[in-house]
């Protein structure tokens, strides 16, 4: 088992979405073990409640996203709503409708956020997944979008990001099987960042979060927005964007900060000012 958070500070969706805060980590767990957490509309609303939570608290400098109990990540959509939320083209319209804004502010997030993946991490798993920052998997992780095979169409958006990260030729093998590929496949493709062993997941999600929160806020800050910029077409790229969090970096006590920690040789301490 995943030695999750101490303490949960606030639940969402009848309990299905938990949040809680630890030592400047924000972490959000999908709590649905018996259906392998698969996700409801309700879990969508409460993953994007959870999230605004945590944006907003200023002690939180990066969020992690992860699943309850020992089989999954998110294996997917709850498709025990499909015949009530998605039965045809125009309910299916409705329910990306209502999860969009939920999508939209994972992809668009202004602190770093890493998916902590054990098990399955199947259909809407993977699109959580790839919208995070980082992925780090467990060395029993299982991978796959199966829309094939239940006659979907899998979103723009989840597609957009599965290229980005693997590529064209691995995303249509991927797509066209509905197959399922294990942790050291995803990590050769590209899919995920790391491999961890079973028992050190969590430990090794908590170090490398620790790790970012404990850098100045401001550049990592940058780094995020800049490297989304790159991603973008170049005639859509916000260079201004890329030149004020740069100002700010150079502006800010952090910068002045960290020089003059690296100068007295000790650990610098980061206020994001």
């Amino acid at each position: 088992m995943l030695d999750l958070p101490h303490k949960t500070e606030k639940s969402h969706a009848d309990g299905k979405i938990l949040q809680s805060v630890d030592d400047g980590v924000g972490v959000i767990t999908f709590n649905n073990p018996d259906k392998r957490n698969a996700m409801s509309l309700d879990m969508w609303e409460g993953l994007g409640l959870a999230l605004t939570d945590l944006r907003d608290d200023p002690t939180v400098r990066v969020v992690i996203l992860v699943g309850a109990g020992s089989k999954a990540f998110v294996s997917g959509a709850d498709i025990s709503q499909f015949e009530q939320v998605r039965h045809n083209a125009e309910a299916s319209e409705e329910y990306s409708r209502r999860s969009a804004a939920q999508r939209a502010l994972l992809a668009d997030y202004p602190k770093p956020t890493i998916a902590c993946i054990r098990g399955f991490c199947l259909g809407g798993g993977m699109l959580v997944a790839m919208l995070a920052d980082i992925r780090i998997a467990s060395d029993n992780s299982q991978f796959g979008i199966p829309a094939a095979r239940l006659g979907i169409a899998y979103s723009y958006d989840g597609l957009r990001q599965l290229v980005s990260l693997v590529g064209p030729s691995w995303a249509r093998l991927l797509m066209y099987t509905g197959m399922r590929i294990d942790a050291t496949e995803a990590l050769r493709i590209g899919l995920i960042n790391r491999v961890i062993p079973d028992a050190e997941l969590w430990g090794s999600t908590m170090d490398i979060a620790r790790t970012i929160s404990a850098n100045a806020p401001l550049a990592v800050q940058a780094a995020k927005i800049t490297i989304a910029e790159i991603l973008k077409d170049r005639a859509d790229r916000d260079m201004d964007a890329i030149s004020a969090i740069g100002r700010s970096c150079m502006d800010s006590e952090d910068f002045r900060e960290g020089r003059r920690a690296f100068m007295e040789k000790r650990k610098p301490t980061f206020t994001g000012r």
